[in-house]
């Protein structure tokens, strides 16, 4: 890693140093701030909050690379956008897919859609269709930039605007930390920003199709997300250390009136 420190500072202190300095920054300070430190790569899942910071990236023409993880799961709506996305702003946005012998091996261990039955299976599955090629996103990266923001759950209520990635040693900088809601929304609407359609079907946060549905009145924004695992801080592991995240064999809990098996078990695979 070639990020240049100021003399007598680590990347924990550093990454503590820029949290105090990106408060006071716009979204295009902050992103341009996160350009001067290094080779620094925008990972975007196309939910509204990351079309807010692609946008910023490609008006600005900031030197930030925009990736993005091409399950093989995502709805229709979300590989559309993508190739909008790259039009509207003249920008190339990075696709890293799943090895098709990863999803081979999930597929013979847990079946396809084996991540109903089991946390262990569900986190397998993130492993293979996001971890893994979110490796290949980052490698060479200096700073990692993502679209998390606190109200999007509890689970993230803290989330800082820079911080010390010590399992991929880099520093992670979130710009829209502070934003909520209702700020995105109004963003989005005066800057005529592209985003998922399924936004105005209930759908606040929007992952692989299987995995996601949208959410009821009065429900967290992720709510939605692995909605049949009775916890509410789920994640798949891209901004959890893997270790950090619910032990294998963990038995699924539904909520109450779901089933903890597949209710769509028809699912559409582009693999």
């Amino acid at each position: 890693m070639t990020l240049q420190t100021p003399a007598g500072l680590g990347h924990p202190e550093m990454a503590a140093t820029l949290d105090t300095q990106l408060e006071n920054l716009d979204l295009a300070g902050r992103l341009a701030l996160a350009a001067e430190l290094g080779r620094a790569v925008f990972t975007t899942s196309l939910g509204i909050e990351d079309q807010v910071i692609t946008a910023a990236i490609g008006t600005h023409r900031l030197p930030i690379t925009v990736a993005t993880l091409e399950t093989g799961r995502l709805f229709k709506e979300t590989v559309d956008l993508i190739a909008e996305t790259e039009e509207r702003y003249g920008m190339a946005i990075q696709r890293f897919l799943p090895e098709q012998d990863d999803i081979d091996a999930y597929a013979a261990k847990y079946g396809l859609n084996g991540f109903y039955d089991s946390v262990e299976a569900r986190h397998a599955c993130c492993h293979v269709r996001k971890l893994k090629p979110l490796g290949r996103a980052l490698a060479g990266a200096e700073i990692w930039i993502t679209g998390l923001r606190r109200g999007q759950s509890g689970n993230r209520a803290t989330t800082p605007f820079a911080d010390y990635d010590s399992e991929r040693n880099l520093i992670k900088i979130n710009p829209l930390a502070d934003w909520d809601i209702e700020a995105i929304r109004a963003h989005v609407a005066a800057e005529s920003i592209p985003v998922n359609p399924m936004h105005a079907r209930g759908y606040p946060s929007i992952g692989c199709e299987p995995c996601t549905r949208a959410i009821k009145a009065g429900e967290p924004e992720r709510a939605g997300r692995w909605w049949w695992e009775n916890d509410e801080t789920r994640e798949c592991g891209l901004h959890v250390a893997e270790n950090a995240v619910r032990g294998e064999g963990e038995p699924v809990v539904a909520p109450m009136g779901q089933p903890a098996a597949s209710p769509i078990p028809q699912v559409s695979v582009v693999l």
